[in-house]
This record gives structure tokens, sequence and C-alpha cells, in this order.
């Protein structure tokens, strides 16, 4: 094989989960589904939760103050690292709460029985339910947009589908199960112009490719900090401002008011409107420092290794006879396949024995395996410590799955 075209220098080492307990390499090729976090994630969240630790919003004392001017740092970090601005980024447990919270304010306070919310065939489970349960409350329909031969969001069918009844459109900015990348910008023009919004799931885009929401044009960005190789139970959603404005609240508590009283309350502006509740405050520090981690690194940089490591592997897996790949050829650090006669769960289980990690599954897409034919997929997601050992060991545990099934 060749050498992938853009190299990096190693830093498997900043990552002290891609060892094994036995300190054997650890070939990590579930990145889609969580990222493995830097030393620099960990340390971050360690001074948070220790020396540094305090209240953020309530306190007057300086430690207090210090914990609040971090916790504001990391939400003026975020929007730097999408093109936004602090007021329009709320902090949410992740892309499905943010989702939900979407569905949940803005959906029900604005459609109502005739209107419509057009998903694809690709989507994530998480992109699916909510809006299901918002049309049930409010009467809408959700059309379904077909994909393409090869797995792209098709959308000259959306243009054929789209109609000035159609207030919604949610769709995956890449797919967790393909990698195709959806053509944002064209996406946008397409709901804008029968005068709908756009909520794009970020979830595998934000840590591979650089993000502008000016320039996609959304309305609606949603990402998970863990798969940025940052913590678990933080993510974003950003929003137009103005949007956001006329959105009511989606929970009730502290942090989130102006005033409260047994007679009336008033609630704060956003983003705190949406933010009830003591906050994710160390997770948000270690979101923090994985953004610098990303961007020290280059998302440019990032997304070209990982599209060589998949081009790689692509070739290798499209030489067999007995494998079926899925997606387009240009997947952005994913890939998803079937071995023949081979359940990807025992496929994942033999891998697991050669110390290599794949997902194997429905990988929370199910309508999109009914429309492969397939029950499950074995998939391959490669990150920014991924290198070409994973790709040969990935080979060698498969060479051997089909000794055993042979």
């Amino acid at each position: 094989m060749n050498a992938p075209a853009s190299i990096l220098t190693d830093v498997r080492t900043d990552f002290p989960g891609m060892l094994t307990g036995e300190g054997q390499p650890w070939h990590y090729l579930d990145t889609a589904a969580t990222s493995q976090k830097p030393q620099a994630v960990i340390d971050a969240m360690a001074r948070a939760l220790g020396e540094d630790y305090a209240t953020v919003h309530r306190g007057v004392y300086a430690r207090s103050a210090d914990m609040t001017r971090a916790y504001e740092a990391a939400r003026r970090r975020v929007a730097d690292f999408i093109g936004g601005h602090e007021e329009e980024v709320v902090f949410t447990r992740g892309a499905t709460e943010a989702i939900n919270l979407v569905a949940s304010t803005w959906g029900v306070a604005n459609l109502k029985a005739g209107d419509r919310i057009l998903l694809s065939t690709l989507e994530h489970h998480s992109n699916i339910v909510p809006w299901q349960m918002v049309a049930e409350r409010t009467g809408a329909e959700i059309d379904v947009c077909p994909l393409t031969h090869d797995g792209q969001i098709d959308l000259d069918a959306a243009a054929e589908i789209l109609t000035e009844k159609h207030k919604l459109v949610a769709l995956a900015h890449v797919s967790n199960v393909l990698g195709s990348v959806l053509d944002a910008k064209r996406a946008a023009d397409l709901a804008h112009g029968v005068g709908a919004k756009l909520l794009l799931d970020g979830c595998q885009a934000a840590p591979r490719l650089t993000l502008d929401v000016a320039a996609l044009d959304c309305d609606f960005y949603v990402f998970s900090a863990h798969k940025l190789y940052g913590p678990t139970a933080i993510g974003a959603l950003w929003a137009r401002s103005e949007i956001l404005d006329g959105m009511p609240p989606y929970q009730g508590g502290g942090a989130m008011i102006d005033r409260v009283s047994f007679e009336k309350t008033t609630y704060a502006p956003p983003p705190q409107r949406f933010e009830a509740g003591t906050p994710a405050i160390t997770e948000a520090v270690g979101l923090h420092a994985a953004i610098d981690y990303v961007e020290s690194i280059g998302l440019d940089r990032i997304h070209a290794r990982e599209m060589a490591l998949v081009a790689q592997l692509r070739e290798a897996l499209g030489a067999m006879n007995d494998v079926t790949l899925y997606g387009p050829a240009d997947t952005a650090g994913i890939l998803s396949f079937m071995l023949d006669g081979v359940h990807p769960h025992d496929l994942g289980t033999i891998l697991d024995e050669e110390n290599v990690a794949i997902r194997a599954g429905h990988h929370c897409a199910q309508p999109l395996m009914e429309h492969l034919g397939v029950p499950a997929t074995a998939r391959a997601s490669f990150g920014l410590y991924s290198d070409e050992s994973d790709v040969e060991a990935l080979l060698e545990g498969i060479a051997r799955t089909r000794r055993i099934f042979g």
C-alpha cells in the first residue's frame, strides 16, 4: 500500500486509550461512534474538576468568577469553531438533545396540521424520532428524500419533493453509516426557496470538516463533543439569533429565568433561556480543549488523512469478491461493508480478538439498513490518530475471519 497522501506527525501517543491493557496497540476503528480523548482534554477536565472547580453564573467569589469565565470562553470557542456568534450557541447534552430542543420548541411553536418536514433515508434515529414525535403533536407530516445509487442524499429528488408546505428540512451533513457528504449549501438554497428552515446534523462533520455556518447558510446546526475528541454529556446547538429569540423555553429551572414569582415568571434571553439547571461545567472546558487540540492539527489535514486511509481500505476490500462496499468512493472517514456469509457481529467479535475495534450493527439507522437490504453492516471509521497499521490489522483480521468461515 502507498502511504497516506497527508501524513501527520504521529499523535497516537497523545491518546492513552490507544493501547490495550497489556500495552499492545489497539486498532480503534469506531471513531464515528465516539472518539478517543487526547491527554490535553483529560488534563483540562482534571484541572476543572479539581483545583479550578466552582459553580458558574452564581457565586460572587473569585473562583466562581474564574470558572464562569472559563465556561463562557468555551461557548465563544464553539462559536469561533463553526463561524457563529456566542449568543447563538446553546450548550446541550449532545446532538440528540439539541435536535429534540429544536423539535420541542421551534417545532411545536411553528408547525401545524398540513405542514411538512423533509428528512432523508440515511438519517440517524436522532434526526428521525424527534420529528416523528413533533409531527404527532402538531399534525405535521414527514416526507423522505431518497438516495442516489452511490448513497448520497438525492438533492435533485429533494427539489422535486419540496413545496411551500415544507417548513423544515433536517439532514445529516455527513452520514454516520456511508460517510457521504451533503452539498449543504445547495440543500439550504432548496429549503429556503420554499420558505423552509434547514437543520444540519453535524456530528460526523465537526471532527473532520472546516465549518462555517454562514457559508453553509443553514438555520440550525448541531454536534456532539464526544465525537470531536471531547467528553460525553455535552454538545451544541447553533441557531440564527432571530430564530432563538422567538423560541420558547425547553426546560424550566434555575439559570434560564429573568424573574420568578408565583404570579408570573419571565425568562432570560438566549442562550441562557435554554440552559436550565447547573450546566456541564467541566465538560464545557473539555470541549474547549478538544477544539484547541483539533485546530492545532488542522481540519483540512485530518480530513485528507482520513480520506487517504478510507481510499486504501476501499481499494483492498474492493478487490475481494466476497465483500460488498456501501457509500460513495470519496467518503469522509467512514466505510461500511459486508463480508459474504459472515454476520457483522461475528466479524466484530473475531476482530476484537485481534485488537481491532469496529462497529457492527444498524448504527442507529434502521431505515437505511432496510434501504440497503441488510440487517446490519460492519463499519470502520477513522480518526486523526488512525494510520496505515490500522488498515493492515483490519485486513489481517478479515483474512482470519474468511479462513474461519471458509
